[in-house]
This record gives structure tokens, C-alpha cells and sequence, in this order.
């Protein structure tokens, strides 16, 4: 039997380079053996442009750094008041492959939506979860020898201002929002939102 998946809040503003170079030692030690994770936090404002990115979708970045990543996608903002729920999860032991697994990412955020009240759907050509056309969740993911790590960021009460500096994952003119906007009377933050999250996941591998 596996063991049982771990959740970690890591807290807010943390670095992004240094958390990147975290999965990244995470991923390169793990055993056959060591537990799945799940970190959740919040980044300093920065933007990260994945494998797929273009120049010219960094429309003004401005002040705003700009991190070239090894995630799977375009061009992004993290900031402030959005979720990072980054999933350490060998999926080669977990008999996932890596379109069921963010189906699975997809689906545990339209399902915690459908839960406050909110219409979240997927978009055939565009990974990630939309509310009326514009975009509350993203996906990135990279993945090594069946282990992947990145996984998703959840807009939650943010400034939404950077995302017009950019053409976010790498479409021109996407609109974006947060959970805020959406309900505004909701109190639940970033970390109780990664644990609820996270415990969708975890049940799914566990197959509860």
C-alpha cells in the first residue's frame, strides 16, 4: 500500500524560485516509497513562463520579475492572494497518466466551486477552469520518471491588474477573475482552500 499523502502550508509570499528548487530536490530524492505531497501557499508577485512560452506574450511585464520555468504551459502571474497548490505525486505508482491527472486537478476545483454556489467548466483548448469565459484556476505541470510536480494556481482575492501586462497562458485579450468577485461574502483564504483542495486529491488516490 502507498503512503498516506502529506499537505504542508508553507505559508505566504514565499519565493518562487526557491520553492521551484525545492520540488525540484523533492523530486530528484524521492523513494519508491516516499509519500506524495501537497504544498500549499502564496507567491511574491512574478511571472513564470513554462516550456511553451513566447517572447511576445510577456506583453509589459514592468517591475514584475519574469522566471522561465520547466512547468508545461505559457506565460502566468502569481501573486498575493492566489493559491499555489503545487502536487508532488508519483503518478507512475498512483497508475495515473498525465491527462487524468489534471483532469483530476480540473475537476477537484469545479467541484469545490459547485460547492460555494459558483459554475466552473473546463475548456477543450485550454487547460485550466473558467467561470463565464474567464479564468479563476491554472495548470502547469512537469514531469520526471512518472513523478510530477507544479500543479495549480487558484486566483482567490488578488489584484488582477498584472494579468493585462501579459497574455495570459499565452491568449491574447483571456479575461481573469477571482473568488472574490465571484462572492464576495465567502471568507475561506488561501489556506483553507489548498487543505480542502489537496483532501479532494488525496481521497482520489487513495480511492475513497
Amino acid at each position: 500500500m502507498s503512503p498516506s499523502p502529506e499537505f504542508h502550508w508553507l505559508g505566504e509570499r514565499r519565493d518562487y524560485c526557491a520553492t521551484w528548487a525545492a520540488m525540484r530536490r523533492f523530486t530528484a530524492q524521492r523513494g519508491p516509497h516516499t509519500p506524495d505531497a501537497f504544498w500549499a501557499l502564496t507567491h511574491s508577485p512574478v511571472f513564470t513562463q513554462g516550456l511553451a512560452g513566447k517572447p511576445e506574450h510577456l506583453v509589459s511585464p514592468g517591475f514584475i520579475p519574469v522566471v522561465p520555468s520547466d512547468r508545461g504551459g505559457q506565460v502566468t502571474y502569481h501573486g498575493p492572494g492566489q493559491l499555489m497548490l503545487y502536487t508532488l505525486v508519483d503518478l507512475k505508482r498512483a497508475g495515473l497518466g498525465p491527462r487524468e491527472w489534471v483532469h483530476r486537478l480540473e475537476q477537484v476545483v469545479i467541484d469545490w466551486l459547485a460547492g460555494q454556489g459558483v459554475g466552473g467548466a473546463r475548456r477543450e483548448d485550454a487547460p485550466g477552469v473558467y467561470v463565464d469565459g474567464a479564468k479563476i484556476a491554472a495548470l502547469g505541470l512537469k514531469i520526471r520518471r512518472g513523478r510530477c510536480y507544479h500543479g495549480l494556481s487558484f486566483n482567490v482575492d488578488m489584484d488582477l491588474a498584472p494579468f493585462g501586462r501579459i497574455n495570459p497562458c499565452g491568449y491574447q485579450g483571456l479575461a481573469v477573475t477571482d473568488l472574490r468577485r465571484l462572492k464576495p461574502e465567502l471568507a475561506a483564504g488561501p489556506q483553507t482552500i489548498g487543505r480542502e483542495l489537496a483532501d479532494g486529491l488525496i481521497a482520489g488516490l487513495r480511492g475513497d
